[in-house]
């Protein structure tokens, strides 16, 4: 029983990391039908702005609390800027979207080399999350690490935040009428390229929070966001394409499924057979988990 509790908080665990660098994807990929291959170097940016902080704050605890409004803010500078300089003369084609973005993408790896260099760096774990809290003690005791109680608690409030914008403010209505029926939402007086333009800012900026996370994970590095992007990509896939419901199931399902297999067998085995469960699932259900309730009779 203690095996199975702790590989089901490992799992957790793991999906709490990929839904959160899935989360700023499914909102701009599902609203736009923008594949912004960058979407892995804001998630740098928001992890290098940790780095940064820390040497002027010194303390690890508290860069890392100001590194999250921080790293937001640079993420979704940087996807306003993108999306005013390219994005917004390519909506409808989105195989030209991938290209450029891939281009841009490679642009910001190389220009964090310049910066920082291609070595990885590490930043400073803060006291208040190096601990782990023991549930049940013995032989074989069962124990929740800090940081990533640390992650799921960031996912779960950016899910719950992200969930009461669409729902309740004017922006939240706009952007998911935008996704049910673009050129109604626009004949209905509703600004879609405005629309666009924020909601873009928005996905950029929860991939510098996914950043800021990952760097309680791993090491910061130029090349760390193309190591995360597919992961991103299957998972909004898999939920169902814009479907915020349909992500947060396929994060946590895909990252309790690698954490078993990763347990029975080995970290290799365990990625190329989440892989093929994921193509058995979409030839299944091409649509994915949770897809858009229209009208339309196509």
């Amino acid at each position: 029983m203690t095996v199975i509790l702790s590989q089901s908080f490992t799992g957790v665990s793991i999906g709490a990391v990929l839904l959160l660098i899935a989360l700023g994807l499914s909102l701009t990929f599902g609203q736009m039908g923008v594949i912004n291959m960058a979407h892995g170097e804001f998630i740098m940016a928001g992890a290098y702005t940790v780095y940064l902080l820390q040497g002027p704050i010194g303390s690890a605890g508290v860069s890392l609390l100001v590194a999250l409004p921080v790293a937001f803010a640079v993420a979704g500078a940087m996807g306003a800027a993108l999306e005013w300089l390219l994005i917004r003369r390519l909506y409808a084609r989105p195989l030209d979207t991938l290209l450029v973005t891939w281009g841009v993408s490679l642009m910001l790896q190389q220009l964090a080399r310049d910066l920082f260099g291609a070595p990885n760096v590490h930043t400073g774990t803060p006291s208040w999350l190096s601990g782990r809290i023991t549930l049940i003690g013995g032989d074989d005791p069962l124990t929740l690490a800090h940081g990533r109680l640390f992650i799921l608690g960031l996912a779960l409030a950016a899910v719950v935040a992200l969930t009461l914008t669409l729902r309740l403010t004017p922006l939240g209505r706009r952007i998911r009428a935008v996704v049910q029926h673009r050129d109604l939402a626009e004949a209905s007086g509703i600004a879609t390229a405005r629309v666009d333009r924020v909601t873009f800012v928005l996905g950029s900026g929860l991939a510098g929070l996914a950043g800021v996370a990952l760097t309680l994970v791993g090491p910061i590095g130029p090349t760390m966001g193309t190591n995360v992007i597919i992961d991103a990509f299957l998972v909004v896939v898999v939920g169902g394409i814009g479907q915020l419901r349909g992500a947060v199931i396929a994060a946590f399902a895909l990252g309790v499924l690698q954490a078993v297999m990763e347990y029975s067998t080995t970290v290799s085995v365990a990625r190329v057979t989440v892989l093929v469960a994921i193509v058995a699932f979409l030839q299944w259900r091409p649509q994915g988990i949770h897809t858009l309730r229209t009208r339309s009779l196509a």
